[in-house]
């Protein structure tokens, strides 16, 4: 599917999809619990749904109605095939669990997803016993069984393999530490999950860069909600901040979410920002350029270079080498992007250099087959002389299903083909 979109003036009101980082994690936690979960979590995508079916296949047993996931208490498998679709999420936090589970678990990846790095948690695991088989390019083998102890992991790769292992960790007869070495990059995802794991009661302390796990029993929160996901609604509110005004409800700024940032970011590039009770309003401003450090903020990265890209000045995005291991190679496929629809965009070794325009010319872009690639071409649209055509706009699935016809109630022009 294609989308073809234009856009005069960005207007209008919306609520905010419910958080996909927050809902892997409760999901996840819920499934290892001692009894009954619910969980409210309004709207679904790709990502969800695998950790879903993942989840299904170890033995929990997961229901979904009316947005209300519920997660029963069952016993556990020892084998089985874990389909993780595209999201590194699902696999990367999974993978220790079920190595802390014990037994055979085959991983089937689909996308980009067989060639993202496991290492450095691959040697991390096997360093504590288990054995990994390549059985095809999309089938990956794992097994053994890890006991508790102490554990290190690199923490500038990827967060997931951080946050992987901490629940691993908790799931575990005995206390256990994990210390983590070098830059700890994404550090709000690790917040994220050690706040869902110890609300479960795994109570994990942390000093420095080592946490204490002492691997008590889970223990459920009987109710759930997942809460607004910042990451998504970055894409609305960055186009409200290049032409128009919009209200995004069911947004809390006291998240854990390291994504909520964007509500600075915006803010420092001089859009006109305003919150009330659980909404955020943004409207347009004098933008101006500055200087981004994104080591905590990787998924933002696109759709900031677009607020850049109409931004008077220069803007400089640095600390985002690690979007070269995402979805696409996200360095070069926002450049792409961005050049092909008359950015002033020079791409570094870790970032951009964005020298901004009052307009772009617009055109066709592909989507790299990435959700947030497709989303921010769309925001791109607002500062277009002529109309944006993204190729495989179907992309948004993986992370927000309902994005076209969230960005038609915004006033944008979208046409589906």
């Amino acid at each position: 599917m294609n989308a073809v979109i234009s856009s005069s003036h960005v207007c209008g009101e919306i609520s905010a999809i419910s958080s996909k980082s927050l809902a892997h994690r409760l999901l996840i936690g819920s499934a290892f619990c001692d009894k009954e979960t619910s969980i409210r979590c309004e709207s679904l995508n790709d990502d969800i749904l695998a950790t879903v079916d993942c989840l299904r296949a170890i033995g929990a047993d997961i229901s979904y109605a009316e947005g209300n996931f519920t997660i029963k208490p069952k016993k556990l498998n020892d084998s089985g095939t874990l389909s993780c679709n595209e999201s590194g999420t699902t696999m990367r936090l999974l993978l220790p669990i079920v190595c802390a589970l014990g037994g055979s678990w085959h991983f089937l990846m689909r996308g980009r997803l067989p060639e993202r790095p496991l290492s450095p948690l691959k040697e991390e695991l096997e360093a504590h016993g288990i054995k990994f088989e390549r059985i095809s390019n999309d089938d990956l083998l794992v097994s053994g069984k890890l006991q508790s102890g102490n554990y290190t992991i690199r923490a500038d790769v990827s967060s997931q393999f951080v946050s992987g292992l901490m629940f691993a960790l908790a799931l575990l007869n005995g206390k256990s530490t994990l210390t983590l070495t070098g830059n700890i990059e994404s550090e709000p995802y690790i917040d994220l999950t050690l706040d869902v794991l110890n609300s479960l009661g795994a109570n994990i302390t942390r000093k420095d860069n080592v946490f204490t796990v002492p691997a008590l029993p889970l223990s459920s929160q009987v109710l759930a909600f997942v809460e607004g996901d910042w990451s998504n609604a970055a894409f609305p509110l960055c186009a409200a901040a290049l032409g128009g005004s919009v209200k995004l409800k069911n947004l809390s700024l006291w998240s854990k979410q390291g994504d909520k940032q964007i509500i600075e970011i915006l803010e420092n590039f001089g859009a006109d920002i305003s919150v009330e009770n659980n909404s955020i309003s943004v409207k347009k401003g004098e933008l101006h350029g500055i200087d981004i450090n994104a080591e905590n903020i990787p998924d933002l990265v696109p759709v900031i270079a677009v607020v850049a890209s109409g931004a008077n000045g220069t803007t400089r995005i640095s600390g985002a080498s690690r979007l070269r291991i995402k979805e696409s190679d996200r360095l070069q496929t926002t450049y792409e992007m961005l050049h092909n629809l008359g950015a002033d965009i020079e791409i570094l070794d870790d970032g951009f250099l964005i020298h901004g325009k009052t307009k772009l010319s617009g055109g066709v872009v592909s989507s790299y087959n990435d959700h947030r690639i497709a989303m921010s071409a769309a925001v791109a649209s607002v500062i277009c002389e002529n109309e944006v055509t993204v190729l495989c706009a179907d992309a948004t699935k993986k992370s927000y299903p309902d994005f076209w016809n969230d960005i038609e109630k915004l006033g944008f022009n979208v046409k589906l083909k």
